[in-house]
Protein backbone atom coordinates (compact mmCIF):
# COMPACT_ATOMS: atom_id res chain seq x y z
CA UNK A 1 0.00 0.00 0.00
CA UNK A 2 2.86 2.37 0.78
CA UNK A 3 4.39 1.84 -2.65
CA UNK A 4 1.01 2.47 -4.31
CA UNK A 5 0.55 5.65 -2.32
CA UNK A 6 4.04 6.74 -3.27
CA UNK A 7 3.38 6.25 -6.98
CA UNK A 8 0.16 8.25 -6.75
CA UNK A 9 1.84 11.04 -4.77
CA UNK A 10 4.55 11.38 -7.41
CA UNK A 11 2.11 11.83 -10.30
CA UNK A 12 2.24 15.29 -11.84
CA UNK A 13 0.92 17.21 -14.81
CA UNK A 14 -1.75 15.54 -16.93
CA UNK A 15 -1.20 12.21 -15.15
CA UNK A 16 -2.26 13.70 -11.82
CA UNK A 17 -5.28 15.36 -13.47
CA UNK A 18 -6.28 12.10 -15.14
CA UNK A 19 -5.98 10.16 -11.89
CA UNK A 20 -8.13 12.74 -10.10
CA UNK A 21 -10.73 12.63 -12.88
CA UNK A 22 -10.93 8.83 -12.76
CA UNK A 23 -11.15 8.82 -8.96
CA UNK A 24 -14.07 11.26 -9.10
CA UNK A 25 -15.80 9.14 -11.73
CA UNK A 26 -15.43 6.06 -9.55
CA UNK A 27 -16.89 7.90 -6.55
CA UNK A 28 -20.06 8.69 -8.51
CA UNK A 29 -21.03 5.00 -8.41
CA UNK A 30 -21.68 5.36 -4.67
CA UNK A 31 -24.84 7.30 -5.53
CA UNK A 32 -28.23 5.76 -6.46
CA UNK A 33 -29.19 3.60 -8.22
CA UNK A 34 -25.82 1.81 -7.82
CA UNK A 35 -25.20 2.55 -4.12
CA UNK A 36 -21.72 1.04 -4.43
CA UNK A 37 -20.42 2.98 -1.42
CA UNK A 38 -17.14 1.01 -1.39
CA UNK A 39 -16.13 3.02 -4.46
CA UNK A 40 -15.53 6.03 -2.23
CA UNK A 41 -13.08 4.03 -0.08
CA UNK A 42 -10.94 3.91 -3.21
CA UNK A 43 -11.65 7.35 -4.66
CA UNK A 44 -10.98 9.49 -1.58
CA UNK A 45 -7.68 7.89 -0.54
CA UNK A 46 -6.49 8.51 -4.09
CA UNK A 47 -7.57 12.13 -3.75
CA UNK A 48 -5.67 12.45 -0.46
CA UNK A 49 -2.50 11.04 -2.01
CA UNK A 50 -2.85 13.29 -5.05
CA UNK A 51 -3.14 16.29 -2.74
CA UNK A 52 -0.05 15.07 -0.86
CA UNK A 53 1.82 15.54 -4.10
CA UNK A 54 0.10 18.79 -5.12
CA UNK A 55 3.09 20.96 -4.28
CA UNK A 56 4.05 24.37 -5.55
CA UNK A 57 4.64 24.70 -9.29
CA UNK A 58 6.37 28.04 -8.97
CA UNK A 59 6.70 31.13 -6.81
CA UNK A 60 3.90 33.17 -5.28
CA UNK A 61 0.59 32.31 -3.56
CA UNK A 62 -1.21 31.40 -6.80
CA UNK A 63 1.46 28.91 -7.80
CA UNK A 64 1.25 27.25 -4.39
CA UNK A 65 -2.55 26.97 -4.47
CA UNK A 66 -3.13 26.10 -8.11
CA UNK A 67 -2.04 22.40 -8.01
CA UNK A 68 -4.46 21.63 -5.17
CA UNK A 69 -7.31 23.48 -6.86
CA UNK A 70 -6.68 21.70 -10.17
CA UNK A 71 -6.61 18.32 -8.45
CA UNK A 72 -9.90 18.95 -6.66
CA UNK A 73 -11.47 20.37 -9.82
CA UNK A 74 -10.58 17.30 -11.90
CA UNK A 75 -11.90 15.05 -9.14
CA UNK A 76 -15.17 17.01 -9.10
CA UNK A 77 -15.39 17.08 -12.89
CA UNK A 78 -15.18 13.28 -13.05
CA UNK A 79 -17.67 12.95 -10.20
CA UNK A 80 -20.31 15.22 -11.70
CA UNK A 81 -19.77 14.11 -15.29
CA UNK A 82 -20.45 10.46 -14.41
CA UNK A 83 -23.15 11.25 -11.86
CA UNK A 84 -25.17 13.86 -13.79
CA UNK A 85 -24.92 12.88 -17.47
CA UNK A 86 -28.66 12.11 -17.50
CA UNK A 87 -29.57 15.81 -17.28
CA UNK A 88 -28.90 15.98 -21.00
CA UNK A 89 -31.99 13.83 -21.61
CA UNK A 90 -34.19 16.85 -20.91
CA UNK A 91 -32.72 18.64 -23.92
CA UNK A 92 -33.48 15.73 -26.22
CA UNK A 93 -37.23 15.89 -25.60
CA UNK A 94 -37.32 18.69 -28.18
CA UNK A 95 -33.95 18.02 -29.79
CA UNK A 96 -34.68 20.19 -32.82
CA UNK A 97 -34.74 23.31 -30.67
CA UNK A 98 -32.49 22.46 -27.74
CA UNK A 99 -29.86 19.93 -28.83
CA UNK A 100 -27.43 22.82 -29.22
CA UNK A 101 -27.38 23.15 -25.43
CA UNK A 102 -26.42 19.51 -24.84
CA UNK A 103 -22.70 20.29 -24.30
CA UNK A 104 -23.71 22.84 -21.64
CA UNK A 105 -25.58 20.17 -19.70
CA UNK A 106 -23.14 17.30 -20.22
CA UNK A 107 -19.88 19.21 -19.77
CA UNK A 108 -20.64 22.78 -18.72
CA UNK A 109 -22.63 21.99 -15.59
CA UNK A 110 -20.10 19.42 -14.25
CA UNK A 111 -17.29 21.87 -14.99
CA UNK A 112 -19.03 24.59 -12.96
CA UNK A 113 -19.93 22.32 -10.04
CA UNK A 114 -16.36 21.00 -9.97
CA UNK A 115 -15.19 24.47 -8.93
CA UNK A 116 -16.63 23.81 -5.45
CA UNK A 117 -14.53 20.66 -5.09
CA UNK A 118 -11.53 22.60 -6.35
CA UNK A 119 -12.13 25.11 -3.56
CA UNK A 120 -12.45 22.25 -1.07
CA UNK A 121 -9.09 20.82 -2.12
CA UNK A 122 -7.45 24.24 -2.02
CA UNK A 123 -8.86 25.02 1.42
CA UNK A 124 -7.82 21.62 2.76
CA UNK A 125 -4.28 22.02 1.41
CA UNK A 126 -3.92 25.26 3.38
CA UNK A 127 -4.36 23.19 6.57
CA UNK A 128 -2.46 20.14 5.29
CA UNK A 129 -0.25 18.05 7.53
CA UNK A 130 0.85 14.43 7.69
CA UNK A 131 -1.35 11.73 9.12
CA UNK A 132 -4.92 12.08 10.23
CA UNK A 133 -4.82 15.89 10.39
CA UNK A 134 -4.93 16.21 6.60
CA UNK A 135 -7.97 13.93 6.50
CA UNK A 136 -9.74 16.09 9.07
CA UNK A 137 -8.86 19.17 6.99
CA UNK A 138 -10.22 17.54 3.83
CA UNK A 139 -13.46 16.51 5.55
CA UNK A 140 -14.08 19.99 6.96
CA UNK A 141 -13.22 21.63 3.64
CA UNK A 142 -15.59 19.36 1.72
CA UNK A 143 -18.30 20.11 4.28
CA UNK A 144 -17.84 23.82 3.66
CA UNK A 145 -17.78 23.33 -0.13
CA UNK A 146 -20.96 21.24 -0.13
CA UNK A 147 -22.74 23.91 1.91
CA UNK A 148 -21.60 26.51 -0.62
CA UNK A 149 -22.83 24.32 -3.49
CA UNK A 150 -26.26 24.10 -1.84
CA UNK A 151 -26.47 27.84 -1.22
CA UNK A 152 -24.63 29.98 -3.76
CA UNK A 153 -26.02 30.93 -7.19
CA UNK A 154 -29.49 29.49 -6.32
CA UNK A 155 -27.81 26.25 -5.11
CA UNK A 156 -27.66 22.71 -6.47
CA UNK A 157 -26.77 20.15 -3.75
CA UNK A 158 -27.57 17.16 -5.97
CA UNK A 159 -25.54 14.02 -5.14
CA UNK A 160 -23.83 15.53 -2.12
CA UNK A 161 -21.08 13.24 -0.85
CA UNK A 162 -23.02 12.55 2.35
CA UNK A 163 -25.60 10.47 0.45
CA UNK A 164 -22.86 7.99 -0.44
CA UNK A 165 -22.45 7.15 3.25
CA UNK A 166 -26.17 6.37 3.63
CA UNK A 167 -26.91 3.46 1.27
CA UNK A 168 -29.22 1.66 3.72
CA UNK A 169 -32.16 2.72 5.86
CA UNK A 170 -30.19 2.06 9.06
CA UNK A 171 -27.32 4.26 7.89
CA UNK A 172 -29.72 7.03 6.86
CA UNK A 173 -30.98 7.62 10.40
CA UNK A 174 -27.87 9.62 11.31
CA UNK A 175 -29.13 12.40 9.06
CA UNK A 176 -31.68 13.07 11.80
CA UNK A 177 -28.83 14.20 14.08
CA UNK A 178 -26.39 16.14 11.92
CA UNK A 179 -28.35 16.73 8.71
CA UNK A 180 -26.99 16.23 5.23
CA UNK A 181 -24.24 18.83 5.62
CA UNK A 182 -22.94 17.17 8.75
CA UNK A 183 -23.00 13.82 6.97
CA UNK A 184 -20.85 15.31 4.20
CA UNK A 185 -18.07 15.93 6.72
CA UNK A 186 -18.34 12.52 8.37
CA UNK A 187 -18.53 10.74 5.01
CA UNK A 188 -15.37 12.34 3.62
CA UNK A 189 -13.48 11.59 6.82
CA UNK A 190 -14.56 7.94 6.85
CA UNK A 191 -13.93 7.43 3.13
CA UNK A 192 -10.46 9.00 3.39
CA UNK A 193 -9.16 6.99 6.35
CA UNK A 194 -7.68 4.18 4.15
CA UNK A 195 -5.21 6.81 2.87
CA UNK A 196 -3.43 6.41 6.22
CA UNK A 197 -2.31 2.96 5.08
CA UNK A 198 0.00 4.69 2.65
CA UNK A 199 1.93 6.62 5.30
CA UNK A 200 1.31 4.68 8.55
CA UNK A 201 1.14 8.04 10.39
CA UNK A 202 -1.70 8.10 12.95
CA UNK A 203 -2.97 4.88 11.35
CA UNK A 204 -4.43 3.34 14.50
CA UNK A 205 -6.03 6.59 15.68
CA UNK A 206 -7.59 7.21 12.28
CA UNK A 207 -9.06 3.76 11.94
CA UNK A 208 -10.36 3.77 15.50
CA UNK A 209 -12.07 7.11 14.88
CA UNK A 210 -13.63 5.78 11.68
CA UNK A 211 -14.85 2.63 13.42
CA UNK A 212 -16.38 4.69 16.21
CA UNK A 213 -18.16 6.90 13.67
CA UNK A 214 -19.51 3.96 11.66
CA UNK A 215 -20.46 2.06 14.81
CA UNK A 216 -22.25 5.08 16.22
CA UNK A 217 -24.02 5.71 12.93
CA UNK A 218 -25.32 2.15 12.60
CA UNK A 219 -26.03 1.75 16.31
CA UNK A 220 -28.07 4.93 16.39
CA UNK A 221 -29.88 3.80 13.25
CA UNK A 222 -30.95 0.55 14.86
CA UNK A 223 -32.18 2.36 17.97
CA UNK A 224 -34.04 5.00 15.95
CA UNK A 225 -35.79 2.41 13.79
CA UNK A 226 -36.89 0.44 16.83
CA UNK A 227 -38.30 3.43 18.71
CA UNK A 228 -40.39 5.23 16.08
CA UNK A 229 -43.51 6.61 17.71
CA UNK A 230 -46.93 6.36 16.08
CA UNK A 231 -49.97 7.93 17.73
CA UNK A 232 -52.40 5.92 15.59
CA UNK A 233 -53.56 8.82 13.39
CA UNK A 234 -53.56 8.01 9.70
CA UNK A 235 -54.75 9.36 6.35
CA UNK A 236 -55.82 7.26 3.39
CA UNK A 237 -53.96 8.62 0.34
CA UNK A 238 -54.22 7.77 -3.34
CA UNK A 239 -51.29 8.70 -5.60
CA UNK A 240 -52.00 8.87 -9.33
CA UNK A 241 -49.05 8.09 -11.61
CA UNK A 242 -50.11 8.58 -15.26
CA UNK A 243 -46.64 8.24 -16.88
CA UNK A 244 -47.35 10.81 -19.59
CA UNK A 245 -44.40 11.14 -21.96
CA UNK A 246 -42.81 14.56 -22.08
CA UNK A 247 -43.41 14.97 -25.82
CA UNK A 248 -47.17 14.57 -25.23
CA UNK A 249 -47.44 16.68 -22.12
CA UNK A 250 -47.83 20.10 -23.78
CA UNK A 251 -49.30 18.88 -27.06
CA UNK A 252 -52.71 20.59 -27.34
CA UNK A 253 -54.08 17.63 -29.27
CA UNK A 254 -53.36 15.39 -26.25
CA UNK A 255 -54.91 17.58 -23.55
CA UNK A 256 -58.28 15.87 -23.35
CA UNK A 257 -56.79 12.37 -23.43
CA UNK A 258 -54.33 13.22 -20.63
CA UNK A 259 -57.05 14.73 -18.46
CA UNK A 260 -59.32 11.74 -19.10
CA UNK A 261 -56.49 9.42 -18.02
CA UNK A 262 -56.04 11.35 -14.77
CA UNK A 263 -59.77 11.23 -14.05
CA UNK A 264 -59.99 7.51 -14.81
CA UNK A 265 -57.04 6.69 -12.51
CA UNK A 266 -58.57 8.89 -9.81
CA UNK A 267 -61.87 7.03 -9.89
CA UNK A 268 -60.54 3.51 -10.55
CA UNK A 269 -60.59 1.24 -7.46
CA UNK A 270 -57.07 0.31 -6.44
CA UNK A 271 -56.15 -3.39 -6.45
CA UNK A 272 -56.91 -5.12 -3.16
CA UNK A 273 -57.96 -1.91 -1.38
CA UNK A 274 -61.22 -1.57 0.49
CA UNK A 275 -62.62 1.91 1.00
CA UNK A 276 -62.01 5.23 -0.68
CA UNK A 277 -59.10 7.59 -0.04
CA UNK A 278 -59.56 10.94 1.66
CA UNK A 279 -56.69 12.57 -0.25
CA UNK A 280 -55.83 12.14 -3.93
CA UNK A 281 -52.51 13.47 -5.25
CA UNK A 282 -51.59 14.16 -8.87
CA UNK A 283 -47.99 14.97 -9.97
CA UNK A 284 -46.33 18.26 -10.90
CA UNK A 285 -48.09 20.16 -13.72
CA UNK A 286 -50.38 17.15 -14.14
CA UNK A 287 -53.20 19.31 -15.52
CA UNK A 288 -52.25 19.99 -19.18
CA UNK A 289 -54.01 23.37 -19.43
CA UNK A 290 -54.99 26.39 -17.37
CA UNK A 291 -58.09 25.92 -15.26
CA UNK A 292 -59.06 29.50 -16.15
CA UNK A 293 -59.24 28.43 -19.79
CA UNK A 294 -61.19 25.25 -19.03
CA UNK A 295 -63.83 25.79 -16.32
CA UNK A 296 -65.47 22.60 -17.56
CA UNK A 297 -62.50 20.66 -16.16
CA UNK A 298 -63.28 21.77 -12.61
CA UNK A 299 -66.89 20.71 -13.12
CA UNK A 300 -65.73 17.25 -14.22
CA UNK A 301 -63.53 16.98 -11.14
CA UNK A 302 -66.56 17.76 -9.00
CA UNK A 303 -68.33 14.81 -10.65
CA UNK A 304 -65.42 12.40 -10.09
CA UNK A 305 -64.55 13.30 -6.50
CA UNK A 306 -66.68 11.71 -3.81
CA UNK A 307 -68.04 13.65 -0.88
CA UNK A 308 -65.25 14.59 1.52
CA UNK A 309 -62.42 13.80 -0.90
CA UNK A 310 -59.73 16.38 -1.61
CA UNK A 311 -57.51 16.51 -4.70
CA UNK A 312 -54.05 18.05 -4.57
CA UNK A 313 -52.57 18.51 -8.03
CA UNK A 314 -49.69 20.20 -9.72
CA UNK A 315 -50.92 22.77 -12.24
CA UNK A 316 -49.87 25.95 -13.98
CA UNK A 317 -51.51 29.04 -12.53
CA UNK A 318 -51.80 32.34 -14.41
CA UNK A 319 -52.26 35.86 -13.17
CA UNK A 320 -53.35 37.98 -16.08
CA UNK A 321 -52.39 41.62 -16.27
CA UNK A 322 -52.99 44.15 -18.99
CA UNK A 323 -51.86 42.57 -22.24
CA UNK A 324 -50.32 39.18 -22.91
CA UNK A 325 -46.84 40.29 -21.84
CA UNK A 326 -48.12 41.17 -18.38
CA UNK A 327 -49.41 37.65 -17.67
CA UNK A 328 -47.47 35.82 -14.98
CA UNK A 329 -47.30 32.04 -14.80
CA UNK A 330 -46.68 30.01 -11.65
CA UNK A 331 -45.77 26.36 -11.17
CA UNK A 332 -48.29 25.58 -8.46
CA UNK A 333 -49.90 23.03 -6.20
CA UNK A 334 -53.68 23.42 -6.05
CA UNK A 335 -56.14 22.04 -3.50
CA UNK A 336 -59.52 21.15 -5.03
CA UNK A 337 -62.63 20.30 -3.02
CA UNK A 338 -65.18 17.62 -3.83
CA UNK A 339 -67.41 20.17 -5.60
CA UNK A 340 -64.61 21.13 -8.02
CA UNK A 341 -63.80 24.45 -6.37
CA UNK A 342 -60.19 25.53 -5.84
CA UNK A 343 -59.68 25.84 -2.09
CA UNK A 344 -56.02 26.84 -1.97
CA UNK A 345 -52.87 27.16 -4.07
CA UNK A 346 -49.16 27.38 -3.27
CA UNK A 347 -46.59 28.43 -5.88
CA UNK A 348 -43.12 27.05 -6.41
CA UNK A 349 -40.62 29.51 -4.94
CA UNK A 350 -37.29 27.91 -5.87
CA UNK A 351 -37.28 27.74 -9.66
CA UNK A 352 -34.90 25.78 -11.90
CA UNK A 353 -32.49 28.14 -13.70
CA UNK A 354 -32.81 27.95 -17.51
CA UNK A 355 -35.56 25.35 -17.14
CA UNK A 356 -38.26 27.50 -15.53
CA UNK A 357 -36.74 30.94 -15.82
CA UNK A 358 -33.72 32.63 -17.38
CA UNK A 359 -31.39 34.28 -14.83
CA UNK A 360 -30.05 37.67 -15.89
CA UNK A 361 -32.70 37.41 -18.61
CA UNK A 362 -32.12 40.86 -20.05
CA UNK A 363 -28.45 40.22 -20.79
CA UNK A 364 -28.79 36.57 -21.82
CA UNK A 365 -31.78 37.12 -24.09
CA UNK A 366 -29.80 39.78 -25.91
CA UNK A 367 -27.22 37.07 -26.57
CA UNK A 368 -29.91 34.70 -27.84
CA UNK A 369 -30.10 32.48 -24.73
CA UNK A 370 -33.70 31.52 -23.98
CA UNK A 371 -35.32 28.94 -21.74
CA UNK A 372 -33.66 25.67 -22.78
CA UNK A 373 -36.35 23.12 -22.01
CA UNK A 374 -39.92 23.00 -23.24
CA UNK A 375 -42.51 23.93 -20.62
CA UNK A 376 -45.36 26.33 -19.97
CA UNK A 377 -42.99 28.94 -18.52
CA UNK A 378 -41.08 31.06 -18.01
CA UNK A 379 -42.43 30.97 -14.49
CA UNK A 380 -42.50 33.56 -11.73
CA UNK A 381 -41.28 32.53 -8.29
CA UNK A 382 -43.92 32.23 -5.60
CA UNK A 383 -43.92 33.86 -2.20
CA UNK A 384 -43.40 32.41 1.25
CA UNK A 385 -43.78 28.66 1.62
CA UNK A 386 -46.65 27.55 3.85
CA UNK A 387 -48.54 24.36 4.66
CA UNK A 388 -51.88 23.50 3.06
CA UNK A 389 -54.78 21.79 4.83
CA UNK A 390 -55.63 18.53 3.06
CA UNK A 391 -57.99 17.06 5.67
CA UNK A 392 -59.54 18.18 8.92
CA UNK A 393 -56.64 19.14 11.17
CA UNK A 394 -54.00 17.62 8.85
CA UNK A 395 -51.53 19.88 7.02
CA UNK A 396 -49.07 19.07 4.24
CA UNK A 397 -46.02 21.11 3.33
CA UNK A 398 -45.67 21.11 -0.48
CA UNK A 399 -42.40 21.01 -2.40
CA UNK A 400 -42.48 21.07 -6.17
CA UNK A 401 -39.88 19.07 -8.09
CA UNK A 402 -36.31 19.69 -7.00
CA UNK A 403 -37.22 22.02 -4.14
CA UNK A 404 -37.14 18.93 -1.94
CA UNK A 405 -33.39 18.40 -2.46
CA UNK A 406 -32.57 21.51 -0.39
CA UNK A 407 -32.29 20.56 3.30
CA UNK A 408 -32.41 24.20 4.40
CA UNK A 409 -35.71 24.80 2.60
CA UNK A 410 -37.39 21.81 4.23
CA UNK A 411 -36.05 22.13 7.77
CA UNK A 412 -37.08 25.76 7.96
CA UNK A 413 -40.79 24.97 7.80
CA UNK A 414 -41.30 21.21 8.27
CA UNK A 415 -42.39 21.59 11.90
CA UNK A 416 -45.54 23.34 10.68
CA UNK A 417 -46.78 20.24 8.83
CA UNK A 418 -47.93 16.68 9.49
CA UNK A 419 -46.22 15.41 6.35
CA UNK A 420 -44.13 16.55 3.40
CA UNK A 421 -45.71 16.56 -0.06
CA UNK A 422 -43.46 16.35 -3.10
CA UNK A 423 -44.99 16.54 -6.58
CA UNK A 424 -42.59 16.18 -9.49
CA UNK A 425 -42.18 15.30 -13.14
CA UNK A 426 -39.03 13.25 -13.74
CA UNK A 427 -40.18 12.12 -17.19
CA UNK A 428 -37.64 14.61 -18.52
CA UNK A 429 -34.87 12.18 -17.61
CA UNK A 430 -36.28 8.86 -18.84
CA UNK A 431 -34.79 5.58 -17.63
CA UNK A 432 -31.66 7.00 -15.99
CA UNK A 433 -30.14 7.40 -12.53
CA UNK A 434 -31.81 10.81 -12.16
CA UNK A 435 -35.22 9.74 -10.81
CA UNK A 436 -33.60 7.31 -8.34
CA UNK A 437 -31.25 10.02 -7.07
CA UNK A 438 -34.15 12.46 -6.76
CA UNK A 439 -36.22 9.99 -4.74
CA UNK A 440 -33.32 9.24 -2.37
CA UNK A 441 -32.92 12.91 -1.61
CA UNK A 442 -36.64 13.38 -0.98
CA UNK A 443 -36.59 10.36 1.32
CA UNK A 444 -33.75 11.85 3.36
CA UNK A 445 -35.81 15.00 3.99
CA UNK A 446 -38.41 12.85 5.76
CA UNK A 447 -35.71 11.30 7.96
CA UNK A 448 -34.01 14.61 8.75
CA UNK A 449 -37.26 16.18 9.91
CA UNK A 450 -39.02 13.08 11.30
CA UNK A 451 -42.18 13.62 9.26
CA UNK A 452 -43.68 11.32 6.60
CA UNK A 453 -43.44 12.01 2.88
CA UNK A 454 -46.02 11.62 0.11
CA UNK A 455 -44.47 11.78 -3.34
CA UNK A 456 -46.35 11.86 -6.64
CA UNK A 457 -44.17 11.67 -9.76
CA UNK A 458 -45.56 11.74 -13.29
CA UNK A 459 -43.53 8.72 -14.44
CA UNK A 460 -42.16 7.55 -11.07
CA UNK A 461 -40.83 7.13 -8.49
CA UNK A 462 -44.09 7.75 -6.58
CA UNK A 463 -44.11 6.63 -2.96
CA UNK A 464 -45.25 7.06 0.60
CA UNK A 465 -42.45 7.13 3.18
CA UNK A 466 -42.90 7.14 6.95
CA UNK A 467 -41.11 9.47 9.36
CA UNK A 468 -38.15 7.06 9.66
CA UNK A 469 -37.70 6.75 5.92
CA UNK A 470 -39.35 3.35 5.46
CA UNK A 471 -40.97 3.04 2.04
CA UNK A 472 -44.53 1.92 2.81
CA UNK A 473 -45.34 1.45 -0.87
CA UNK A 474 -44.10 2.79 -4.20
CA UNK A 475 -44.47 2.75 -7.97
CA UNK A 476 -41.30 2.31 -10.04
CA UNK A 477 -40.55 4.15 -13.28
CA UNK A 478 -43.17 4.17 -16.07
CA UNK A 479 -45.83 2.33 -14.06
CA UNK A 480 -49.34 3.57 -14.90
CA UNK A 481 -51.82 3.28 -12.05
CA UNK A 482 -53.09 4.52 -8.71
CA UNK A 483 -51.42 3.70 -5.43
CA UNK A 484 -53.56 3.60 -2.28
CA UNK A 485 -51.59 3.87 0.96
CA UNK A 486 -52.48 4.41 4.58
CA UNK A 487 -50.22 7.29 5.63
CA UNK A 488 -49.26 7.16 9.33
CA UNK A 489 -49.27 10.62 10.92
CA UNK A 490 -46.66 10.39 13.65
CA UNK A 491 -46.50 12.61 16.72
CA UNK A 492 -42.73 12.06 16.75
CA UNK A 493 -41.77 15.45 15.39
CA UNK A 494 -38.22 16.63 14.74
CA UNK A 495 -36.22 16.28 17.92
CA UNK A 496 -32.62 16.12 16.79
CA UNK A 497 -30.04 18.78 16.09
CA UNK A 498 -30.84 18.92 12.37
CA UNK A 499 -30.70 22.69 12.01
CA UNK A 500 -26.97 22.68 12.73
CA UNK A 501 -26.57 20.87 9.44
CA UNK A 502 -28.93 23.01 7.40
CA UNK A 503 -28.34 26.68 8.09
CA UNK A 504 -25.70 29.33 8.58
CA UNK A 505 -24.72 27.96 11.98
CA UNK A 506 -23.15 25.04 10.16
CA UNK A 507 -20.79 27.35 8.26
CA UNK A 508 -19.83 29.13 11.46
CA UNK A 509 -19.04 25.82 13.18
CA UNK A 510 -16.89 24.52 10.34
CA UNK A 511 -15.08 27.80 9.78
CA UNK A 512 -14.50 28.16 13.51
CA UNK A 513 -13.09 24.64 13.74
CA UNK A 514 -10.63 25.36 10.95
CA UNK A 515 -9.56 28.67 12.46
CA UNK A 516 -9.06 27.13 15.88
CA UNK A 517 -7.13 24.28 14.33
CA UNK A 518 -4.82 26.56 12.37
CA UNK A 519 -2.46 27.41 15.30
CA UNK A 520 -2.22 23.73 16.20
CA UNK A 521 -1.37 22.81 12.61
CA UNK A 522 1.21 25.59 12.54
CA UNK A 523 2.92 24.34 15.70
CA UNK A 524 2.95 20.77 14.45
CA UNK A 525 4.51 21.86 11.17
CA UNK A 526 7.12 23.85 13.03
CA UNK A 527 8.08 20.75 15.01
Amino acid sequence: MESLAGRVILLYGWRRSLAAFLAGGVAAFAQPPFDFFAACFVAFPVLVWLLDGAVSEGHGPAARMLPAFKTGWWFGFGYFLVGLWWIGNALLVDAGNFAWALPLALVGLPACLAVFYGIAALLARLFWFDGVFRIIALALAFGMAEWMRATLFTGFPWNAIGYAAMPTLTAMQAAGIVGLFGMNILAVFGFSVPALLGTRRHLVAGFLAALVLVGTQLGFGLIALSSTADDGTSLQVRIVQPSITQTEKWDEAEQNRIFDTLLELTARPADGVVGKPSLIVWPETAVPFLFTDRPDALARLGEVLDEGQVLVTGAVRAERGEGLAATRYYNSVMVIADDGSIMDAVDKSHLVPFGEYVPFSGVLKALGVEQIVQSAGPFTAGGQRRPIEVASGINALPFICYEVIFPQLVSGSAEQADFLLNVTNDAWFGFSPGPYQHFRQARLRAIENRVPLVRAANSGISAVVDSSGRVIDAFDLSVVGNLDVNLPISSNKKYYFTDAGTNGLFVALVFGAMLLGAPLIGRLRAN
